[in-house]
């Protein structure tokens, strides 16, 4: 154990105010990227979307994360979802789900820029970013048709909030372009 608190660190309440107030501006951004795109529109990509959820923590491997979720079918065979995450210290990603038994768009996916993730971990974002970076590969398609996929593309951001909005909304309209509805 360390011998010394560090409490100048504790004691700087700017540094916490200005972590706060981005949280605040992530969480706000991501509410517009929802709020943004009709419940219609989700169940018209997958019927069974049950909508809309953000959630906030403060521990994927020790920085604090906002995730947009949209869809939220979790199932590994049948399920569908379409995630934003805003992973403090990484950077933005954006995660597309889709289980075994939808039809997969490949071509799509890797035309927008999207890198096959980890099937085996679809929810694990530390697992997903460290594959990423390491493999930089684009997949041939159609590849391993018949098992679920996770798609994940870094998003760069600007400092302008509305800028941001628009690259997100973005992304998320060419994701809605590939339709897998069952």
């Amino acid at each position: 154990m360390k011998s010394e608190l560090d409490l100048t660190l504790w004691l700087d309440k700017t540094l916490v105010q200005r972590q706060n107030q981005l949280k605040i501006e992530f969480l706000d951004l991501f509410e517009q990227l929802g709020n943004s795109v009709a419940s219609e529109e989700l169940t018209h990509f997958f019927s069974k979307s049950k909508g809309k959820k953000i959630s906030k923590g403060n521990q994927l491997l020790g920085f604090p994360y906002l995730v947009l979720d949209l869809i939220r079918a979790f199932d590994l065979e049948y399920g569908c979802n379409i995630r934003f995450v805003s992973w403090f210290g990484h950077g933005l990603y954006c995660c597309v789900f889709l289980g075994k038994q939808l039809p997969q768009p490949d071509r799509l996916f890797t035309e927008n820029g999207f890198l096959l993730g980890r099937n085996d971990l679809p929810w694990d974002l530390a697992a997903q970013v460290t594959w990423i970076q390491t493999c930089k590969t684009i997949p041939d398609y159609p590849q391993n048709q018949g098992e679920a996929k996770l798609w994940i593309k870094e998003i760069s951001l600007v400092r302008n909030q509305e800028n941001c909005l628009q690259i997100l909304k973005d992304e998320l309209k060419k994701i809605l372009q590939a339709n897998p509805a069952e």
